[in-house]
Formats: C-alpha cells, structure tokens, sequence
C-alpha cells in the first residue's frame, strides 16, 4: 500500500472532505440509474435522455465555478458547490417526472463540474511543493470511499424496496452536506492577485485546449469499464455475470494501491506527456485482449477479461498521473481553476458521449469495433507529447498583478528601455 496519509493539517482536511464526498459519489454510481427506474419509476430512456442533458449543460459551469475560485476564494466556492450537491441530491425524492427530474440531476451535476474547478486551486496551495502527487493521493481516497459507497449501495439494491432506495439518496446527500462541513475547517485561501490582460485567459489558450480535446478522448477509458466490458461479458462472453463486479474490485484495488506510485516519476510536463503515450499503449492492449473472450470456455474467458482489466488499469493509473502533471503544470497559478475548470471539458464530453460510442462500437460492430477503439487511444496517446512541446514553447512569462505593475515607476521603465535600445 502506498503512503495515503497527508503530510499537513491542510491536506488531512482536505483529504477526510474527499473521501466523505467519495462515499456519497459511490452511493450514486452504483444506485442511481436504479433508484431512478426502479423507485421514481421514471421510463429508462427518459433517465437516459434527462443525464445526457445534463451532463451537457454542467460543460460550461466548471469554468465559471474554477474563475470564481480564483478571484474569490476557493474554500467558499467550493463549499458552496458541495451544499448545492446535497440539495439537488435531495431533491431527487421529488423527482416524479421528466422536468423536475432533469432540473433536479442537472443541478446535481453541474454541482459537481463545479466542485471539481474550485477545489483545484485548495490542492495547488495545500499540497506543497509537488500538488500533483497529492492529487494522485486524492484519487487513491476517493477510490477508497467509492467502494464503501457502492458496498452500502448493494445493500439498498439488495432490499430492493423504495424505501431503500430513498435512504441511499438521504445518505447520499447527507454525505454532501458533511463533506462541506468538514471543508469548513480548512484555513481559506486568498484570492488569486489579478493579473492584467484577458479575463478568460484559458479559453484564449490554444496549446492548452488541445491538450484539453486530447484529454478528452483519452477519457472515453474511463467507461470502457464501466459501459463496454460489462456489456461485452454478458452478451458475447461465457463468463460468470458476477465477474462484472470482479473487474470493478480488480480496478478499484489496483487504483488504491499504485495510483501515488505510478504518479512520482512524473514531474514534468514532459514526462506526463510521455505517460499519455505509455496509456494509449496499454489501452490499445486491453482492447485487443477483451474480444479474445468471445466464444472461448469459460475460465478462458474469465482470465482474458482479467487480464485485460489488469493492463487497462496500468494504462488508467499512466493517464490520470500524466493528466495531474500537465494540467497543473500548464497552468498560471493566478487561474488554477479557470485552467482546471476548461481541463475537465474534456472529460465532461467523455462523460456524455463515450457510452454511446462505445456501444455502437465495441458492442455493436463487436471485434473490429475494439481494434478501432484502441487504435484511436493509442493515436491520442502519440499526439499528446507532441501537444505538450507546443503548449510548454508557447507559454508566456507570468503577466505581473495589476496591483503591481502599477507600482513600478514610469522613470525606471524608461532607464529599462534605454538600457535594451528600445
């Protein structure tokens, strides 16, 4: 096991915030689609069709939630957004039909994009001279505390009855409201100084946003997992059915474990680059393993998908390491959050678009379709290097705070330019 304690005050704050919201987030992940079906007897495809909106409405909120982390304090932000996450939660016992339930789940969601931005300037100030490996330790605690969530969940599941599953939301939303309480004890941060020049630096930033469109097509691994393996299991694989929870355990427990080790050599944004490139190769090998399960006898089948799992995890523990280090590492510390809230519109889009590409893909057109679907992570994967050298040659000194450049005497300008011939 690697080291998850926190070195500081700060960072045990921060830490206990995150793995109390990690419960709260596994109670959703596992139950949540279920309690909308099976309790709010709301239509699937209504459920289907109210999250795709609003996974495409919360895009844009984690940029205006990170700026204002930026000029107005991130404590408060971010507290803010975990209490609109409890509330929206909450109101998921009222969702009864298709608007107050998409009102309800959009809220909820875009709460979350946004709480995602403002905590990253808290991780960037608490987390000491390298902010990326303590992100990578916060994934590690929240992978920790998705599991106990999705353990209670099963119990909700198990029962079977509305009444179970309107406790899941309860202490779903319970688990926001805590997470905020615990955020409380953190000692705030000041406002970032503003800098002069554009207000939305991160939307002007080229280099950055394709970092961010690759990003984002990396991130469709994430559902591999969770959407195209289980489906591929059940429907093409002789497989044990519980096998879906196994490779869920599997992934859980390789995550806990590597995710801090696989994070300390990357230290540079050169190196994360390097790491995207190492994870389009590993992805490219697990898509290239799962269609070997179909049609083979069932222990077969059942270490083909293991093994699969086991290297896509490898390639998951590279991307995420290499994503900490390049969009932190690219950004002005002055707009952490506007910086992170754009990073995270990669994998929002992700989020919105990538089970229904990996349906039509790997379950749909079955074998070609996951040659296909590697071959485009291991593209993605080659281009990111090449993204990150013109990312880092185009970043610019860091513009001085208004407050400062005004201070600096016109006369010393003027000796400044005589002295360069200007």
């Amino acid at each position: 096991m690697p080291k998850l304690s926190p070195d500081t005050g700060p960072q045990r704050t921060l830490t206990v915030s995150n793995l109390v919201n990690a419960v709260g987030s596994g109670l959703f992940l596992t139950a949540g689609v279920l309690y909308f079906t099976e309790a709010a007897r709301l239509p699937v495809a209504t459920v289907g069709l109210g999250l795709g909106i609003a996974g495409l409405l919360s895009l844009a909120v984690g940029i205006a939630a990170g700026h204002l982390a930026d000029r107005h304090g991130a404590r408060g932000v971010s507290v803010a957004t975990l209490v609109v996450q409890a509330l929206a939660t909450a109101a998921f016992v009222l969702a009864d039909g298709f608007w107050p339930f998409v009102l309800a789940v959009s809220a909820a969601t875009g709460a979350k994009a946004a709480g995602l931005a403002a905590r990253a300037p808290l991780v960037r100030h608490y987390g000491g001279d390298r902010p990326q490996e303590f992100r990578a330790r916060l994934r590690a605690v929240t992978n920790v505390g998705i599991s106990v969530g999705a353990l209670l969940a099963g119990l909700a599941v198990q029962a079977g009855t509305v009444g179970a599953y309107r406790l899941l939301v309860v202490g779903n939303a319970c688990a926001f409201a805590a997470s905020a309480a615990v955020l409380l004890l953190l000692p705030p941060v000041a406002p970032a100084p503003v800098a002069r020049g554009p207000r939305w630096i991160a939307l002007r930033d080229r280099p950055y946003l394709t970092l961010t469109a690759l990003d984002g097509v990396m991130a469709v691994q994430f559902k591999v997992l969770t959407v195209a393996i289980p489906l591929w299991l059940v429907q093409s694989t002789t497989a044990p059915h519980w096998l879906v929870s196994g490779t869920m355990l599997t992934n859980t427990a390789l995550v806990v474990g590597l995710q801090v080790r696989a994070s300390r050599g990357i230290d540079s944004p050169r190196s994360g680059g390097l790491a995207y490139r190492r994870a389009g190769a590993a992805f490219l090998g697990s898509c290239a393993l799962v269609p070997l399960a179909a049609g083979a006898p069932a222990g077969v089948a059942v270490a083909v998908l293991v093994a699969a799992v086991v290297v896509h995890t490898v390639g998951e523990l590279w991307h995420a390491a290499g994503g900490f280090e390049v969009s932190y590492a690219l950004a002005p510390p002055h707009a952490t959050g506007q910086y992170l809230g754009v990073f995270g519109l990669g994998a929002g889009l992700a989020e919105a678009v990538g089970p229904a590409l990996l349906i039509a893909l790997c379950v749909g057109w079955g074998r070609p379709g996951w040659y296909l679907v590697g071959a485009l992570f291991a593209l993605t994967g080659l281009l990111t290097p090449l993204a990150v050298r013109r990312a880092e040659a185009a970043r610019a000194p860091e513009p001085a705070p208004a407050s400062e450049a005004a201070r600096v005497p016109a006369s010393a300008v003027r000796r400044t330019l005589t002295r360069t011939g200007r």
